[in-house]
């Protein structure tokens, strides 16, 4: 089963070989970065100097944010993975495979692709981490002593790391195909159920309700507390978001059918495929929300000060939001890929029955550009939800100031990853006669 997988479906496991790639490198980084640290020929004053600094924590958060991230993206890019197999998971239970079984395949599969995305993620790591402590010399945040040294153990401590979150992410994302009975199974396989589990959408509540409570609880604390306890306020809206997906998809689906024919069909298909989707609303509303709150809080205080904060505690502040939003990108972009794809023998059917092929590929661009509207309005709310107790907290405000300019670039951005897991796999799917997709 693990290896019938790996041949009939090898570009659904690249969203967990990205995201593994991504933890290795980050991981790597972040070790090199505290080897290179404590290496470096310091006295006493400059030491004692550099470890005030808080240079040595960015090093242990990227390890942190590389272990967290991953378990919940993993988990994210293997349910669509599976999606792919349902199929074959619903045959090898109705000819007496345990869900045990089934769970132990699914976490094989992920472990087997950790090993060779973390090959190459070490290296990729060591070369960012030389990077980050050039950019911390050139912006004179360390002495200039301090040079990068790979850590010894980067290579073993990394696999530790993307085997163990890959094998979390799997388990949690096997557990309800592995449950399935097999006749219901292979029923679903054909015939996908859209309605949402009562379990799922009751997690979402939860969690979104929770957020919401956590971020007015915290609009009276010192801002210290409310900085550390924000990021909690994100991460639970932006997963309860994601577990209500499906939900806000379908109202994204009536928008839809609002615009036309060719809205009307993507209105159509989104709803059908709200639940496979979803599993892109979460690392698409963390990238927004990430980077909206860094810039939102950065622009504010410069707004309301009329300073602007130091350009290497700006490059410092960035350099930690790009590792978030290129997990969160990659994550997405490959979801929608794997979507698409699953796609092929529809979309060949469509041009059997007289669409064109533009016609068809307007189809999947509205659909994307209703994916990206739902995306930013989530992401937008959540990112709001986070940042108004922090500048009530720092400044005494609860008007954000965010440019213009980032706004437009933020919803480009945002279009752009959408538009490149949809519409770019589905334009070169159609090159190809669509009775060859049919039949393949």
């Amino acid at each position: 089963m693990i290896r019938q997988a790996l041949r009939r479906n090898p570009w659904s496991f690249l969203g967990p070989f990205s995201t593994q790639l991504l933890a290795a490198a980050l991981v790597a980084a972040g070790l090199g970065i505290t080897t290179s640290i404590d290496r470096a020929p310091l006295d006493a004053a400059a030491r004692r100097a550099l470890t005030e600094s808080g240079l040595a924590d960015v090093a242990i958060i990227f390890v942190m944010v590389a272990i967290y991230l991953s378990i919940i993206i993993i988990g994210v890019t293997m349910a669509a993975t599976i999606a792919q197999q349902a199929r074959d998971i619903a045959l090898v239970r109705a000819i007496g495979a345990t869900p045990g079984r089934v769970r132990r395949s699914v976490a094989a599969q992920a472990a087997i692709v950790a090993v060779p995305a973390t090959l190459l993620g070490v290296p990729l790591g060591s070369l960012g981490g030389r990077a980050w402590i050039h950019g911390v010399v050139t912006h004179e945040l360390a002495p200039a002593a301090v040079s990068f040294h790979p850590h010894p153990a980067a290579l073993p401590i990394a696999l530790a790391v993307t085997v163990g979150t890959s094998l979390a992410g799997a388990l949690v994302a096997a557990i309800r195909p592995s449950r399935m009975r097999p006749a219901a199974a292979l029923a679903d396989s054909a015939a996908p159920r859209r309605r949402i589990g009562s379990v799922r959408t009751v997690a979402g509540l939860i969690l979104v309700a929770g957020g919401t409570v956590l971020s007015v609880s915290i609009a009276d604390l010192d801002a210290e507390t409310t900085d550390a306890l924000a990021l909690f306020v994100m991460l639970a809206l932006c997963v309860g978001a994601g577990l209500l997906g499906p939900a806000l998809l379908r109202v994204t689906a009536l928008v839809g059918r609002r615009f036309g024919d060719i809205g009307r069909l993507a209105g159509d298909t989104i709803a059908v495929r709200a639940k496979a989707l979803s599993g892109a609303l979460v690392p698409l509303t963390l990238a927004i929300a990430f980077t909206a709150v860094k810039v939102i809080m950065l622009g504010t205080v410069e707004h309301e000060t009329g300073t602007a904060p130091p350009a290497a505690d700006r490059w410092l502040e960035y350099t930690g939001t790009a590792v978030y939003v290129a997990f969160a990108a990659v994550a997405a972009v490959n979801t929608l890929v794997t979507v698409v794809l699953a796609r092929r023998r529809d979309l060949a059917v469509t041009r059997l029955a007289g669409a064109t092929r533009g016609r068809a590929l307007a189809v999947v661009i509205c659909e994307a550009l209703l994916v990206t509207g739902t995306a930013l309005v989530v992401g937008a709310a959540v990112a709001a939800t986070t940042t108004l107790p922090m500048l009530h907290t720092a400044l005494g405000t609860w008007t954000p100031w965010l440019p213009a300019g980032w706004v437009l670039t933020g919803v480009l951005s945002t279009a752009a990853l959408v538009l490149a897991g949809t519409a770019l796999p589905a334009a070169l799917t159609m090159r190809r006669p669509p009775i060859e997709a049919v039949h393949q």
